[in-house]
């Protein structure tokens, strides 16, 4: 087993478990966390010995998306800690200006990453326990196959203020009736509904589900890799033929058009004054989800 500060990395048993470590934390997404990420699928997807990989989380969440605590999104340039492949000489930005390009570069080097999910040639599980939310669903939802626990939840709740889906597979995974009913509200889906829209293929115990995920991707095994591969990137394809990197560019760059709104200035303002798990109580308790949860089942 090998790690980054927040991210570890195992092969065994024919499989690579790439497993988001900060428990903490509830495993938020941070620059770090990201690269650590596409590290590992990058290394599993060199080694001879993997034939399939687990993405996982620590503790018993996936994740509860990125960690809008540490940095709130909201200036001309990416907050800090985190890296911006791109640079460019300009004037000094006045206080609240907004830079599209950059903000864009920005976070499609985040897209551009959970990317190498769907990219691999080699399948790919995501195990869902606890939360997903957010950010968090732009990763998992690139992956092949997702599992689910009873208890765990998913949705995109910046819907209703602060983000739109970057890597944009909710509208690839469902139907636009579905796809609709989730985004327009941000609400929070369970297991059984996950399941019976076809978000997820297969519903586990909290206490089974990675013993289950292993045993699924252990049988790919048994299947030539080519076989994988070229099956992977033959269904793979007839989505990118849809449309999908023109609904990622799209949705990456209204993602940071939302984070720039007056409203969106003001509820990060309102952070300061009233706390940062009160506001986003106060978000989301017209649907009673979420951060309107239980202290005990809240993910944030």
């Amino acid at each position: 087993m090998s790690q980054n500060d927040s991210v570890l990395y195992e092969e065994r048993d024919d499989i690579a478990i790439i497993t988001l470590h900060r428990p903490e934390k509830k495993n938020t997404l941070t620059d770090s966390l990201i690269q650590g990420v596409a590290d590992g699928i990058d290394r599993a997807t060199k080694s001879p010995e993997v034939a399939a990989i687990v993405i996982r989380g620590a503790d018993g969440t996936l994740t509860a998306g990125y960690d809008l605590t540490a940095s709130h999104f909201s200036q001309s340039e990416p907050p800090s800690g985190w890296g911006n492949p791109y640079g460019a000489k300009g004037p000094e930005s006045r206080d609240g200006a907004w830079d599209p390009v950059r903000d864009y570069q920005f976070m499609n080097n985040n897209v551009r990453r959970f990317m190498k999910i769907w990219e691999c040639p080699k399948p790919v599980i995501g195990e869902i326990t606890g939360w997903a939310i957010g950010g968090a669903t732009d990763m998992i939802l690139c992956a092949d196959l997702l599992y689910m626990a009873s208890d765990a939840h998913i949705g995109y709740a910046p819907s209703r203020i602060y983000g739109t889906p970057t890597t944009m597979m909710w509208v690839y995974r469902l139907g636009l009736e579905h796809a609709k009913q989730y985004l327009l509200t941000g609400r929070a889906i369970d297991a059984e509904d996950a399941h019976r829209i076809g978000l997820v293929s297969k519903i586990c115990s909290p206490e089974d589900i990675s013993a289950e995920v292993e045993a699924e991707a252990r049988r790919f095994a048994n299947i030539p890799a080519n076989q994988l591969a070229l099956n992977k990137l033959l269904i793979n394809q007839a989505f990118e033929n849809m449309g999908l990197r023109t609904s990622q560019m799209l949705g990456t760059f209204f993602d940071g058009v939302t984070r720039h709104t007056e409203e969106a200035y003001r509820w990060v303002e309102s952070f300061e004054e009233k706390g940062f798990r009160d506001v986003v109580r106060e978000r989301d308790d017209p649907w009673g989800d979420y951060g309107s949860a239980s202290k005990d089942s809240s993910p944030e």
